[in-house]
């Protein structure tokens, strides 16, 4: 841990919130010398602190502990590189254009990685009244099953919650390319290019 790193990112994240030291320090109920020190790289916030300095500041305690931000990659505003989460305990789906610092149910996710669809993953694809009709053959049971279909193109995402113990389909506007990505509880996120 840098202190001078530390005071840094607080003095910025500060400064964005319009706030004057001693502006912070009323909300901490600190002295405004004590802003003035951390900020300095003099010392460190005390441990009790950082819960409430990080909610004021809207920055996670271990960005403030590091002193400083990752920047977001940027995708050049390509969908299809979004990045996808899932909640191991709900089944909550959160969709990131970037990196991010996703968290549900009190866990941090990581981003998944997905597989080139085969077999029992691999999605049906037909062209109905012009739409994509998607449908599988993969079980449908409540502990093993297809939890979401997406299909992103370069300019948008569609998502299509799928439920335990019902046929699988999505219809989705033809498009002419695109990624169809699809969730199995058991073994994880699955690609196929359509």
């Amino acid at each position: 841990m840098d202190m001078e790193k530390t005071g840094s990112i607080i003095q910025q994240m500060r400064r964005e919130k319009g706030w004057t030291q001693k502006d912070l320090a009323d909300r901490l109920q600190v002295s405004d010398r004590t802003v003035s020190k951390w900020e300095r790289g003099a010392g460190y916030p005390d441990v009790s602190l950082l819960p409430e300095l990080s909610f004021l500041l809207g920055v996670h305690i271990e960005d403030i502990l590091a002193g400083g931000l990752d920047a977001g990659d940027l995708t050049g505003g390509n969908m299809k590189k979004s990045n996808y989460f899932v909640c191991p305990s709900c089944g909550n789906i959160s969709v990131c254009t970037g990196s991010a610092s996703v968290a549900c149910c009190g866990r941090k996710l990581d981003p998944l990685t997905a597989g080139k669809a085969a077999g029992e993953h691999m999605m049906i694809c037909e062209k109905i009244d012009g739409e994509l009709y998607v449908s599988s053959n993969h079980p449908m049971y409540k502990d093993h099953s297809i939890s979401f279909v997406a299909f992103a193109t370069g300019d948008q995402i569609q998502v299509f919650k799928q439920y335990p113990e019902w046929a699988l389909q999505a219809r989705i506007a033809n498009r002419r390319h695109g990624m169809l990505l699809s969730f199995c509880t058991e073994h994880g996120l699955f690609y196929q290019n359509v």
